[in-house]
C-alpha cells in the first residue's frame, strides 16, 4: 500500500451519469476532497463512481483501486456481480494498462514494423532473459505474421544492474533495433550513457505487476506472461479479433 500512496497525485473527477448528474457529481466531488485529505498531495489519478453503490473507482497509472466516499478506506480487488459472475474490475484494470502504455509514448519504445500490421504487442523485455532471446530470434516470423512488436525495457535484476545498463547503452544506439539485436544474440556493444526511458519503463512494469520476461500486453491491455512462439501468438490474436477467444 505505501507505493500506492506514493503513486496517488491530483484526482480528476469523471464524468457521472446524466440522471442524476448533480447528485453524482456533489458525491464525486465530496470522495475527491475526502480522499486528497486522507492522502495530501494527491495528483496523477482519476475518480469516479464504482458500480457499488458507496464505493468510487481510482484510477492510478495501470491500478484500479476503490475509495469509500470519505476517504477512509482504500480497497484492492475485483468487484464480482455474482448475478452475472462478471468481473466488473478486469476490464477497467486492462483498460487502464492500455492507457498507461499509451502514456508512454511509442517516441520512447523500440519497435519492430512488420510489412502489414494485423496486430501491435508491447513486450517487457529482459536483454539477458533467455526466453527474450529465443522470442528476439524469431523476431522475422512475427513480423511475417504482421504483429508489430513494441519493445519496453524491464532489467529484472533492478536498474543497477548489468542487464540495465545494457539496455541504456542500446536506447543510446544510433541504430536502436540492430543493438537490440546484437545484444541480445550475446554480442557486444558499445556501453553508451544518455538520457533515456529504462527506468520509466522498469517502474511501469513493476506497477503493471510484472514480474518475469518476456511479458507481452495485448491492445486490449491483457497480459500473456512468457515466450510465446510466433504461429501460436498469430493463431491466438487473429481468434481474439474475431472473437472467438
Amino acid at each position: 500500500m505505501p507505493g500506492i500512496a506514493l503513486l496517488l497525485m491530483a484526482v480528476v473527477p469523471g464524468p457521472p451519469a446524466v440522471a442524476e448528474a448533480a447528485i453524482d457529481k456533489d458525491k464525486t466531488a465530496q470522495a475527491t476532497k475526502n480522499l486528497k485529505r486522507m492522502i495530501p498531495g494527491l495528483k496523477g489519478a482519476s475518480i469516479s463512481p464504482a458500480p457499488v453503490p458507496g464505493l468510487y473507482e481510482v484510477v492510478v497509472g495501470p491500478d484500479v483501486l476503490y475509495v469509500t466516499q470519505d476517504g477512509r478506506y482504500l480497497i484492492q480487488g475485483n468487484i464480482i456481480d455474482l448475478e452475472t459472475r462478471e468481473n466488473l474490475t478486469a476490464p477497467r484494470v486492462a483498460q487502464a494498462a492500455t492507457d498507461a502504455i499509451a502514456g508512454v509514448g511509442e517516441e520512447s519504445m523500440v519497435i519492430y514494423e512488420p510489412k502489414e500490421t494485423k496486430h501491435t504487442v508491447t513486450i517487457f523485455t529482459d536483454i539477458d532473459c533467455g526466453y527474450c532471446r529465443k522470442l528476439h530470434a524469431r523476431m522475422d516470423e512475427y513480423l511475417a505474421h504482421g504483429i508489430r512488436i513494441r519493445y519496453l525495457f524491464f532489467p529484472r535484476a533492478g536498474m543497477q544492474s548489468q542487464s540495465a545498463r545494457k539496455a541504456i547503452a542500446v536506447w543510446c544506439a544510433d541504430d536502436r533495433n540492430e543493438a537490440m539485436t546484437l545484444a541480445k544474440s550475446g554480442q557486444k556493444i558499445e556501453m553508451r550513457s544518455c538520457e533515456n526511458p529504462v527506468s520509466s519503463h522498469y517502474a511501469l512494469g513493476e506497477q503493471m505487476g510484472i514480474r518475469g520476461t518476456p511479458a507481452l500486453v495485448l491492445e486490449d491491455g491483457e497480459k500473456l506472461p512468457g515466450y510465446v512462439p510466433p504461429d501460436r501468438l498469430s493463431r491466438y490474436l487473429t481468434q481474439k479479433a474475431a472473437g472467438q477467444q
